[in-house]
């Protein structure tokens, strides 16, 4: 039997405990305007199926344990309802679509749903479970639909190179690489020991300024605030960064710590921060669950200056870099932190900085290259906090490579927060 990777043993454990809902799904809604071949469109979709085994495993258990089984193509229901909706509804059509419940026991974490508009106007929903998909999927998928998609409306089955290897074979590598717990000398086991030092005493919980107290059971229900920092901030912001010798991440790290400090969160600051996860090249064009969390400890004692901020920042930050393997979920069974349904372990406040290209930039698909039809993302889904506070950027330039600005959003728990 083929094991889960400790990413996707992390979401299976927390759909068996809260039960099949949206939390975790990764939606994806585009308007797609001009002759669309629905057929082609299909069938493009299952080749996409056929390259990407991920999209089409199911979980089952034995004994308590889950478990890979990679269903045959032929074997796979999947295909592409049609549904026709008018104008006015169309947001809460593609909010219903985003909204399916995977049973990931039986059911393969990806479903597609047409929504028809008008004869030339039609929006696609795809809607894939986080424990098969991450950010960085968005890239390869896209592109695959739009190969796929191509070559079938020209009457023709895709033509691509072969993937070097799938996400099962990943799932086993990290297993091998990583070695077990029991052996002083692993790489788990030396990565485990820099992260007990690294945490050791760290706040279990954040004392940030809430609005109201904290529910027994997080609800997931989110509001999103956009994040907008002009060109200008970011020209000075690059010109600092290459003073320093740090990067838009430590910046921005050392920037959002001083200011849940100042928010009355203390000098000891925990925020967690996603990694791609992705330290092979063969891993590039996979779909897959490869995003690992790292947790960034900032010490703000001793009134620091800038500079002191961004220099123990970087420290930490290239230090967790080089502790990166250990998955998250394997950090929180080894470090045991007190356990609550109410908040995320290790830390409740999240940052990522986006430093790939955007698929989307601009409400204009830039992912998907569709013959005979124009592209362009809608909202899809309501806001889900998984935090407490989310706050997700990239920086974007111009033409010329000039800065542009920084922007984003950051979701904040409906739960806590007005």
């Amino acid at each position: 039997m083929i094991p889960l990777s400790f990413a996707q043993q992390r979401l299976w454990f927390l759909g068996r405990i809260e039960g099949p809902s949206a939390t975790y799904n990764n939606p994806i809604a585009v308007r797609l305007t001009g002759d669309l071949d629905r057929a082609a469109m299909l069938a493009a979709l299952r080749d996409v199926l056929g390259r990407h085994e991920v999209l089409r495993t199911v979980l089952p258990a034995e004994d308590g344990r889950p478990y890979q089984r990679i269903l045959p193509l032929e074997d796979v229901d999947f295909g592409l309802p049609v549904t026709e909706v008018a104008e006015s509804e169309l947001p809460a059509a593609v909010a219903a679509a985003s909204d399916h419940a995977f049973d990931l026991s039986s059911e393969i974490p990806i479903r597609a749903e047409l929504l028809a508009i008008g004869p030339q106007d039609h929006t696609l929903v795809l809607t894939v479970h986080h424990i098969a998909a991450d950010g960085w999927s968005t890239g390869p998928l896209a592109r695959d639909v739009s190969i796929a998609y191509t070559a079938r409306v020209s009457g023709r089955a895709p033509q691509w190179e072969p993937l070097p290897v799938q996400y099962a074979d990943y799932a086993l590598w990290q297993r091998e690489v990583l070695g077990s717990e029991d052996d002083p000398e692993s790489a788990l086991s030396e990565q485990v020991a820099y992260w007990r030092g690294a945490l050791a005493g760290s706040p279990d919980e954040l004392p940030l300024p809430l609005d109201r107290p904290r529910p027994e059971v997080a609800g997931h229900r989110g509001h999103d605030v956009p994040v907008e920092i002009p060109a200008e901030v970011h020209r000075r912001l690059r010109e600092r960064m290459r003073e320093r010798g740090v990067t838009a991440f430590m910046l921005l790290q050392a920037a959002y710590a001083v200011l849940l400090s100042r928010l009355g969160a203390g000098t000891d600051i925990t925020v967690g921060s996603a990694v791609a996860g992705r330290t092979d090249e063969a891993m590039a064009d996979l779909v897959g669950c490869f995003v690992n969390t790292l947790v960034i400890r900032t010490d703000l004692t001793g009134d620091p200056t800038l500079a002191e901020i961004l220099d123990r920042v970087r420290e930490t930050a290239l230090n967790s870099l080089e502790n990166q393997d250990v998955p998250f979920e394997r950090l929180v069974e080894e470090l045991s932190p007190a356990r609550s349904l109410a908040r995320h372990p290790l830390f409740h406040v999240l940052l990522t900085v986006q430093n790939s290209a955007p698929v989307v930039s601009g409400g204009t698909s830039q992912g998907l290259a569709l013959p005979g039809l124009h592209a362009a993302q809608l909202p899809a889904g309501g806001s889900v906090a998984k935090f407490d506070l989310n706050m997700l950027v990239g920086e974007s330039f111009d033409a010329a490579g000039a800065p542009a600005g920084i922007r984003g959003v950051l979701t904040v728990a409906a739960d806590l927060f007005d």
